[in-house]
C-alpha cells in the first residue's frame, strides 16, 4: 500500500444487493447497502432479472449516497473500483457501466475487482491480517478455501463440487416453508432443536482433500421431511426445528473438519479467517474458532455487515490492487465466472446466487 491512505469509491452489485462505499486506507469512511430480499421473497430464491433491473434503479442512488455520507465528491476519489466478476451477469454488468461512465465522466483512474478477492481481502481492512493466511471463503454462491499469498495472488486448497453452503440453508429453508434468506431462518429454528435426532451424512469426510459437496445432504434432509410427513401427516414446530438443527451441525461438521485438513496442508500462517454471508452463522463460527484455539492460530471473522456482499470490501480490494499499479480502461468487461486461482481446475456446477469460481 502506499504511504498516503487512498480514497476509493467501490461499486457491488453481483448478486441481490446493490453497494456503494468510500475507503480512505482501511477506514471506511461510508458504507451504503440496498437489499433485494423483499423483492424476491414469492420466488423462494434470487431471480437474475428482477435482481439485475433492480441494480439498475439503486446504483446511481447507492453512489450519490455514499459520497454524501463520506463529505467527497466524485473527483476527489483516487479510484473507483467495480466487481466485474464472478456472479450474476445481469447485475455485473449494471455495475461495470455505471462505473466506466463515472470513470469517464469524472477522469478518475478504474479498477475492475474480482468479487471473491473482495470477500479474501476483507481480514486485511478489518483486522491488519498480515499474508499469508488462510481464508475460508463460504456463501450463497461460492465455498473454497483459500491460501491468501498477496492481494494478488490466491491458492485454493478446495471448494464445493456442487451447493454452495448458503444455496443448501436457503433450499433447506424453502423445503421447511421458512422466509427466505434461509441462513437465518434455519439458524433461529435449529436452536430449539435436536441435532442427533436425525443422521444426516457428512459428505465427503469419507474422502481425501478439502473439497466440498452439500446436495446430497440438502436430498437427504428432503426425505428426512417427508417421512414425518408421512408419518404423522405433516411437520409439527419440533420436527421443524431438529430438521434445522440437525442440517446446521451437518453442516459445521464438514466446514470444521475440511478446515482442519486444509491448516494441515499450510505453513507459515498467520491466522484462519472466514468470510462470507455462512460466516454470520453463529454455529459456524464458534465451530471454526474452537478449531483456530487448536491450531493456535488467531481467528478472524469480520463484523457481520463485512461478511455478507457489500462495497467496502471491493474498495479495499480496489486499493490493494490500484497500490500494486493495476488499472483498467473501458474495455473492461463484465465476466459471469473470474477463478481466483486458474492454476487449478475450475470447480463444478454454477449456483443459484452465481457461478461457481
Amino acid at each position: 500500500m502506499s504511504a498516503t491512505p487512498l480514497t476509493v469509491l467501490g461499486i457491488e452489485s453481483s448478486c441481490d444487493d446493490t453497494a456503494a462505499a468510500v475507503l480512505r486506507g482501511p477506514e471506511v469512511l461510508s458504507s451504503v447497502v440496498h437489499g433485494q430480499t423483499a423483492l424476491h421473497a414469492e420466488f423462494g430464491g434470487v431471480v437474475p432479472e428482477i435482481a439485475a433491473r433492480a441494480h439498475v434503479e439503486k446504483l446511481d442512488v447507492a453512489v450519490q449516497t455514499a459520497l454524501e455520507a463520506a463529505g467527497l465528491r466524485l473527483d476527489q476519489m483516487d479510484a473507483i473500483a467495480v466487481t466485474a466478476g464472478p456472479g450474476l451477469i445481469g447485475g455485473v454488468l449494471s455495475g461495470v457501466m455505471l462505473a466506466k461512465g463515472l470513470a469517464a465522466a469524472s477522469g478518475v483512474p478504474l479498477v475492475g475487482v474480482n468479487h471473491l478477492a473482495g470477500h479474501a481481502l476483507t481480514p486485511r481492512f478489518t483486522d491488519g491480517l498480515a499474508f499469508p493466511y488462510l481464508m475460508l471463503l463460504v456463501s450463497g454462491g461460492h465455498c473454497q478455501f483459500l491460501r491468501v499469498e498477496s492481494a494478488e495472488r490466491f491458492h485454493r486448497l478446495g471448494g464445493t463440487i456442487d451447493d454452495a453452503p448458503g444455496e443448501a440453508f436457503d433450499k433447506t429453508a424453502k423445503l421447511l416453508g421458512l422466509p427466505q434468506p434461509g441462513g437465518p431462518a434455519v439458524e433461529a429454528e435449529a436452536q430449539a432443536g435436536d441435532a442427533k435426532r436425525f443422521a444426516f451424512p457428512r459428505p465427503l469426510l469419507d474422502r481425501a482433500g478439502c473439497d466440498m459437496s452439500f446436495s446430497g445432504l440438502k436430498t437427504a434432509l428432503l426425505r428426512a421431511r417427508d417421512a414425518v410427513v408421512a408419518e404423522h401427516g405433516g411437520l409439527r414446530p419440533q420436527d421443524r426445528a431438529d430438521l434445522c438443527a440437525g442440517f446446521q451441525a451437518a453442516v459445521c461438521d464438514v466446514l470444521v473438519e475440511k478446515s482442519r485438513r486444509a491448516l494441515a496442508d499450510c505453513s507459515d500462517l498467520t491466522g484462519f479467517a472466514v468470510a462470507g454471508g455462512v460466516a454470520a452463522n453463529g454455529a459456524v463460527r464458534a465451530g471454526l474458532q474452537g478449531l483456530a484455539e487448536a491450531e493456535g492460530l488467531p481467528f478472524v471473522a469480520p463484523p457481520l455487515r463485512f461478511c455478507t456482499d457489500n462495497a467496502a470490501m471491493i474498495a479495499w480490494a480496489g486499493q490493494e490492487a490500484f497500490a500494486a499499479g493495476q488499472r483498467a480502461d473501458m474495455t473492461l468487461a463484465a465476466r459471469p465466472r473470474w477463478p481466483l486461482d486458474d492454476r487449478q481446475p475450475a470447480l463444478l456446477g454454477s449456483g443459484k446466487k452465481g457461478a461457481k469460481a
